[in-house]
């Protein structure tokens, strides 16, 4: 796996008709992901064994985590526990920087 340590914007990933993501950053240890959703886009509910910080860059989420439903918006940010269900949409479209650790190396291109 080769390092993107210096800011550097990887490739749009579409995810769906609302969604696509791109990788700011990655090493073995930490990943800084940008997902970009249109509105009506949702995340769906999913878990991984990785660690999560989403930060919002822009608009407002529902974002629900282990069951507990809360509204984020631009300038805040949530912790999601590793192996912890969540999910999130939104109405007004906008942008999360996700944070993993360690990597998510099914981010990565094959």
């Amino acid at each position: 796996m080769s390092e993107r340590t210096d800011g550097a914007t990887g490739d749009w990933v579409e995810i769906d008709a609302h969604t696509r993501r791109r990788i700011l950053a990655h090493a073995p240890a930490m990943m800084v992901v940008e997902v970009e959703f249109k509105p009506g886009g949702a995340g769906a509910e999913h878990a991984h064994p990785h660690l999560q910080s989403s930060y919002v860059k822009s608009g407002t989420f529902s974002y629900t985590i282990a069951g507990e439903a809360r509204t984020i918006r631009e300038g805040d940010a949530v912790v999601v526990p590793a192996n912890a269900r969540h999910s999130t949409t939104t109405e007004t479209g906008g942008s999360l920087i996700d944070v993993f650790t360690p990597a998510r190396e099914d981010f990565l291109p094959a």
